[in-house]
């Protein structure tokens, strides 16, 4: 194995570097180095700008219109925009749900969606998570009743991240009651305009409005957005989850975010204190063995060894990661991470006046980020399947 880049390699991040520092919008970039919020209009915006170039879709293969880059080169696109302040590319289309098309749709689904995915025109949301049902995903209840060439879908999901802001979205349904609960499980997708969907803020404590519960009310579902076989879904879930997990990871955000740690504790005055520069190190020295540990993985994959069997692992480690460097900032800000008024925020005002404007918003990033070890599978669970499939 061969962890150093290869001189082809490094041309190629020579490339994406200068061709995001000419087409990243700078507002965008200067928000996103500093922790502010990004609205609908700033996320889309770089979707669409990465979609003309063929890279919103970065992961896919050319025959779904895809540019076919390697596993090593996905990683260095994706370092070189994180690095670059670009946003986070929202996962749910092209990252999650295009690959299950793509692996177990039809060729009209694949001709319906793929596009739409890829120019960053359609937003996508999930629906997996159900108010009983969430690291116990088997345990959903939202039904899909078959009648003639349709489904009649009731229930509920929850915690819908951005869903306020779906065009589509892709559900876990439960299709047969009959058996053990994986076995009656179907993957649907759903146009969110349809009569009967409602979705309802979540408004969280810093008065983010981030998450959604969304209802199905008697939703009529066509028959041909059925992917794959009805009461498969669980297998079709596995796949997706597996890249889901992988994602999660984001050692790229992570070394982004390690260089804002450590501009916030100069400008605090922490940067002297050995034992707060302890806990940095220590927090950088675990990044660098996340970082080996995918870099590990993309040379299996590229050598084409590789199956997603540590997408568990990536999880445990990179979630856990994201929390501590959120952790540190708000012990180098001291009283200037407390939350800041959402409506100053969005008036422009960061706190400028007191000198605290890297500061904002460093605490509703902290709470925000205590989920990180539970969406995509409890660590608690990921542990458990870790144990099991190393130890039998």
């Amino acid at each position: 194995m061969d962890l150093n880049f290869t001189a082809e390699e490094q041309a190629f991040r020579s490339e994406v570097r200068q061709w995001v520092a000419q087409n990243l919008p700078a507002d965008i970039s200067y928000k996103v180095h500093n922790a502010l919020r990004l609205s609908k209009d700033d996320l889309q915006r770089w979707a669409k700008i990465l979609g003309a170039k063929g890279w919103h879709g970065w992961a896919w293969p050319k025959q779904f219109g895809g540019p076919g880059w390697n596993a090593v080169q996905r990683h260095l696109f994706e370092e070189e925009c994180a690095l670059a302040g670009a946003p986070r590319i929202l996962p749910f289309g092209p990252v999650m749900v295009a690959p299950v098309i793509m692996a177990f749709g039809s060729r009209e689904q694949q001709e319906r969606h793929l596009p739409g995915i890829m120019s960053g025109e359609v937003w996508w949301s999930q629906g997996y998570s159900e108010p009983g049902a969430g690291s116990d995903l088997a345990g959903l209840k939202t039904r899909a009743e078959r009648q003639g060439d349709k489904y009649i879908v009731n229930g509920q999901k929850t915690w819908t991240t951005l869903g306020q802001h779906g065009d589509w979205i892709f559900c876990l349904v439960r299709t047969d009651n009959s058996g053990k609960p994986q076995t009656g499980i179907s993957f649907l997708l759903i146009d969110m305009k349809s009569p009967g969907v409602t979705v309802r803020p979540i408004v969280m404590l810093d008065g983010e409005h981030e998450v959604n519960e969304v209802f199905f009310d008697n939703v009529e579902v066509p028959v041909g957005n059925l992917v794959g076989e009805e009461n498969k879904g669980w297998t079709y879930a596995k796949y997706l989850l597996a890249h889901e997990r992988t994602n999660i990871a984001d050692v790229n955000r992570g070394k982004r975010e390690l260089e804002r740690l450590k501009r916030i504790a100069k400008a605090e005055g922490l940067w002297e204190d050995t034992r707060f520069r302890d806990q940095i190190a220590l927090l950088e020295v675990d990044l660098v063995a996340l970082e080996m540990m995918v870099l590990r993985v993309l040379s299996a994959e590229k050598s084409g060894k590789q199956s997603l069997d540590v997408a568990g692992l990536l999880k445990i480690h990179g979630s856990e990661i994201q929390q501590r460097y959120t952790e540190l900032m708000m012990q180098a800000a001291g009283p200037f991470a407390l939350p800041f008024i959402h409506e100053a925020m969005e008036a422009g005002w960061q706190g400028d006046h007191v000198g605290a404007a890297h500061c904002a918003p460093l605490a509703s990033h902290y709470f925000n980020y205590r989920k990180t070890t539970i969406y995509g599978g409890s660590n608690e669970v990921q542990r458990n399947i870790v144990a099991q499939t190393v130890l039998g």
